[in-house]
């Protein structure tokens, strides 16, 4: 079907952009960063801006294109010139290996029953070569990786690059989810930080029937390990993987706090738990640091820009936080969704 599919125009992906900026407002995201942005959607993200309907704050991750090798770096590095007010095309989208739950994430033991490894979707080779390159030219490596093979391979790219590159770039790793217990100190001895996707740690159905199964009692344990990451010193960002998951921060704050749900009553793993005040961060001041925004949004403070959200109830306190709603989003001290 992909493949015969019509291309996505830029006007189209404009009008796909406004649509999905007022959805993300309403829910008091004020600014992000665009994990998979090919050239079609760079001109996009620059049309949408340069006419004025670019409200958020947008880092764009340029995404490596795995059939090709790595002289396409000249062509994000590029790209990465052409960025416009509220567009920013820093950050390069890496997508080592695939998913647990089918497989294809890239593990260093093989699957339960099985002589599987997943999938590697870039060679270690290539991260090697890409990334320090990358970190020199100023260019933030963003890291798909799952498996604790691909999380691993991530840190060895980064630290085969020079460590004041990687300070000044601020490398992350999504989905942070299977990380071996001695590569879990490297995130904050490399200035690694993890991009999390609170709303996956949980006992789901899919947690239940088909990662665990395929990893088996031990490597299940070293999932999503928030808490440890953040005790060795690591940064945390809340992201969300929309729209493969929800991008609403309160209704993944409450999975991080109580690593579980109404609909997957038992806790999963609950010492990797955050606390409120922590997983509210995440979604705020470290969702800024790592889009090298922290001077100017993430904390409520004098000189900062004036991009909030009023909340129905104290996130530190109310009952249930995945019931809070956003009920006013503000972007320059201009209400941009809600009254």
């Amino acid at each position: 079907m992909v493949d015969v599919a019509p291309d996505d125009t830029v006007e189209e992906l404009v009008e796909g952009l406004a649509a999905a900026q007022a959805y993300l407002l309403s829910l008091g995201i004020t600014g992000w960063q665009d994990a998979w942005v090919r050239p079609v959607d760079h001109e996009a993200y620059r049309a949408l801006d340069l006419a004025g309907d670019l409200v958020a704050r947008v880092v764009g991750a340029l995404w490596w294109d795995r059939t090709r090798g790595a002289e396409q770096l000249d062509d994000h590095l590029a790209m990465g010139t052409e960025g416009t007010d509220r567009y920013l095309p820093r950050a390069l989208k890496l997508m080592v290996d695939g998913t647990i739950e089918n497989g294809t994430g890239a593990v260093c033991s093989p699957y339960v029953g099985t002589s599987d490894h997943g999938l590697t979707f870039i060679d270690r080779d290539t991260l090697m070569e890409v990334v320090p390159r990358a970190m020199a030219a100023g260019i933030q490596p963003h890291f798909h990786a799952i498996g604790d093979c691909a999380i691993g391979s991530a840190l060895d790219a980064v630290a085969a690059g020079d460590p004041a590159d990687a300070k000044r770039t601020r490398p992350h790793i999504a989905h942070i989810q299977l990380i071996a217990p001695d590569d879990v100190a490297r995130f904050a001895a490399l200035g690694v930080a993890g991009n999390a996707q609170m709303q996956w740690a949980q006992h789901d159905s899919m947690m239940v029937d088909l990662t665990i199964p395929r990893l088996g009692t031990t490597r299940s344990a070293w999932q999503y390990p928030f808490r440890s990451l953040l005790d060795h010193g690591a940064h945390i960002a809340g992201g969300s993987d929309w729209s493969v998951s929800t991008p609403d921060p309160f209704s993944q704050m409450s999975v991080a706090v109580e690593r579980s749900t109404a609909e997957a009553p038992e806790p999963f793993l609950p010492h990797e738990a955050l606390t409120r005040e922590e997983a509210l961060t995440a979604f705020t001041a470290g969702s800024a640091w790592v889009n090298h925004d922290e001077d100017r949004a993430g904390t409520i403070e004098p000189g900062k820009a004036a991009d909030f959200a009023i909340a129905s109830d104290d996130p530190l306190t109310a009952p249930d936080l995945s019931a809070i709603e956003v009920t006013t989003t503000i972007v320059g001290g201009r209400v941009v969704s809600g009254a």
